[in-house]
């Protein structure tokens, strides 16, 4: 499988997602999205740039993360950095929904990043949540963290629908699920969602590890650590209940072991199967 960051070459693929983004882009008024109740709009701007397909600046300056979703990365001059698939693509779908338009912030956790961009949820002034406008499309990924987990349940629900019916970003191999099964070594470093069965948990030092093969040194494992074991049990998710549970984990592809994903919050890990 292709690495995520590199460049990718199928020209069928591009050319049949490009109608497809044309399409989705207008049918937008019938797929609209409101932020859920439980966020409530706090700050209002005016869009004067795009910079990504989850990224903008405001007229005052602020550039404002979107916060929860993940858009394919363009390389903006960093070295050793390929723009990713449909980054363009990504880039346009969010300038046709946000640009020099009014929009209002909401925050759901940490307000802003260590590079001083806000992280917001971004509501359109007719009342269009971008997040969910975005994730509908299939033009992002969710993309949570543990200072930033609100209303991650209703986008992770978006994001599905659009993977299920192979909108943008899920109709090219390059986005598609891996399975704990397949070699992972050439995705590592990359961003994944990752599906399989949990055959043993085990909690050693306060660390607990879900092993998805019968040997921890060389399969794929999720790893939780002692300082974030906490916010599972808070959140109701017994881990060692996950043993013998099909279940789809994302994150960044790190390897210790074996590949592996760090996950420091629940909402990394869905069950998916009874």
């Amino acid at each position: 499988m292709p690495r995520c960051g590199g460049r990718f070459s199928s020209q069928s693929w591009a050319g049949f997602v490009l109608v497809l983004v044309s399409v989705l882009l207008l049918a937008m008024p019938t797929m609209a999205q409101t932020l859920p109740t439980s966020l409530e709009p706090l700050e209002t701007g005016h869009v004067v740039d795009i910079v990504d397909g989850d990224t903008l600046v405001l007229a005052d300056g602020r550039e404002v993360r979107l916060v929860g979703i993940q858009a394919p990365k363009l390389a903006l001059g960093r070295p050793n950095f390929e723009d990713w698939p449909l980054s363009d693509e990504a880039h346009d779908f969010l300038a046709d929904l946000a640009l020099d338009r009014t929009v209002s912030l909401a925050y759901g956790g940490l307000p802003e990043d260590r590079h001083g961009r806000a992280l917001a949820h971004v509501v359109r002034d007719d009342g269009l949540w971008l997040q969910g406008a975005i994730l509908a499309a299939g033009m992002a990924r969710v993309y949570s963290f543990a200072d930033n987990r609100a209303i991650i349940s209703d986008m992770l629900t978006l994001e599905e629908t659009a993977r299920a019916a192979g909108l943008g970003i899920w109709a090219l191999p390059y986005y598609a699920i891996r399975f704990a099964t397949d070699p992972l070594d050439e995705e590592i470093d990359t961003f994944q969602l990752v599906e399989g069965i949990v055959l043993d948990v085990a909690r050693v030092r306060g660390r607990y590890f879900l092993n998805f093969g019968a040997d921890y040194r060389d399969d794929f494992t999720v790893t939780i650590a002692p300082g974030d074991a906490g916010t599972f049990e808070r959140s109701d998710m017994d881990l060692f209940a996950l043993e013998g549970r099909p279940i789809r984990v994302r994150g960044w592809l790190g390897f210790r072991n074996g590949p592996q994903i760090v996950a420091d919050h629940p909402e990394q890990i869905e069950i998916i199967g009874p």
